[in-house]
């Protein structure tokens, strides 16, 4: 940018009048994207155009985080969290539609224990459920009250005044709040990996969820879901791991065609963890518009080094299919002593690849009502805003993409001009 006002200030003495005015509308428009990138509508869509996502047309790079509990925490639990994300420099949350319980009458089970009590991030929901089996009706039935779909009214209200996007996975996969394992348990079955991708019942729950979610209107926007751009994507399913593959494909395929024609302003993913070979399998299905993976080199037997070599391979893969593809999931345990370089090796990796469409870090934890950050002592993927290592490269990592992405836009710009 400095190298920029150089030039125009000799062109203003030396160049011919034409040029010089070229040039300086050349200058004005690239404060003009810049300011917009640092900036963005609250108001528009995010889109997508080759591998990148945009805004208004402009390249929107994803610095992202995850977090588990955002639809059950209190409200101060909420906020504090997407404060966070805002101080760290996150432009998009990424979070999952749950808890699924069984009937309130115990008449049918639920599969995890819903009345835990402790800290939201350690899976004490507090009452709060979002689907259940009414056994009056002999079906799903779905919570709107304030205990439930109105929790996620206010998320997205709040998400929204902090200019902040959301990812939302319509469901998880996993039993830890019930997600579809409770779904297919309603129906009896064990079956963990086929029956809710194959039966017609939980075929016919999931678009009846589907469609009450994004035809809601919520009365803290006066939006309806689908017409608000604070959400940037649905998700079909956090790591959907249908067996075998080609049942997850063809699930997938039909359910995003479902979402799509309920929801022409939103993106659609699939949600997959997309790891193993073949990697990123469902990016050539057309009703998605872009590509997922998660990463954790500890469960794959990996190096930081062997985990930073795959990243290049899933961004050529989005030059492939002229799609975006992020990063969506990935973390490395706080207690290892090489965590920090990690984290800031692998975002470096990412931002600096043209064909990487951003990364989303597992998971920012926030201060609970108790006064205190959860234990966390198995995985070791929180990250807090405390000021420490890991919170000091990810906000100075948002920060990096932000400036090499806006740079790079200005150098483009400045190249277009005769």
């Amino acid at each position: 940018m400095q190298g920029m006002v150089i030039d125009w200030q000799r062109a203003k003495y030396g160049l011919r009048n034409a040029w010089w005015c070229a040039l300086a509308l050349a200058f004005v428009s690239v404060l003009a994207i810049a300011s917009t990138v640092d900036k963005p509508s609250a108001t528009s869509f995010i889109k997508t155009s080759g591998t990148s996502f945009t805004l208004d047309g402009k390249p929107f790079f994803v610095t992202g985080v995850n977090n588990h509990y955002l639809t059950y925490g209190s409200q101060d639990e909420v906020t504090r969290v997407l404060d966070d994300a805002v101080a760290m420099g996150a432009n998009v949350v990424r979070i999952f539609l749950q808890p699924v319980i069984g009937s309130l009458d115990g008449r049918v089970p639920t599969i995890w224990d819903w009345r835990l009590e402790g800290e939201a991030s350690n899976l004490a929901v507090k009452g709060t459920y979002l689907l259940y089996w009414d056994p009056s009706q002999n079906r799903m039935a779905i919570n709107d009250g304030a205990n439930g779909m109105q929790k996620v009214d206010f998320l997205i209200a709040e998400a929204g005044k902090r200019r902040l996007r959301l990812i939302i996975a319509v469901v998880d996969f996993w039993a830890f709040t019930g997600g579809a394992q409770q779904m297919r348990a309603w129906y009896g079955s064990s079956d963990e990996s086929t029956f809710f991708f194959t039966d017609p019942r939980t075929k016919q729950d999931y678009r009846t969820w589907v469609r009450h979610v994004v035809q809601r209107v919520n009365p803290l926007t006066g939006l309806a879901y689908r017409d608000d751009p604070t959400i940037m994507a649905w998700e079909l399913i956090n790591e959907g791991n249908a067996q075998p593959l080609a049942l997850r494909l063809t699930w997938t395929a039909e359910m995003s065609a479902y979402v799509k024609s309920l929801d022409s302003n939103h993106l659609v993913s699939s949600g997959n963890a997309n790891i193993f070979d073949p990697k990123l399998a469902d990016l050539t299905i057309p009703t998605l518009d872009f590509g997922t993976w998660h990463g954790y080199p500890i469960f794959y037997n990996l190096t930081i080094q062997q985990f930073n070599d795959m990243i290049p391979e899933f961004c050529q893969l989005a030059a492939r299919a002229k799609k975006p593809v992020l990063m969506e999931e990935f973390g490395h345990a706080r207690s290892n002593q090489n965590a920090a370089e990690a984290y800031a090796m692998w975002l470096d990796t990412v931002t600096r690849d043209r064909n990487c469409a951003g990364w989303m870090v597992w998971r920012l934890v926030s201060l609970q009502d108790s006064g205190r950050y959860p234990a966390d002592e198995h995985d070791q993927f929180d990250i807090h805003n405390d000021g420490g290592a890991l919170w000091t490269i990810l906000k100075a990592a948002t920060a990096r993409a932000r400036q090499t992405r806006e740079t790079s836009l200005a150098s483009e710009t400045s190249r277009r001009v005769p």
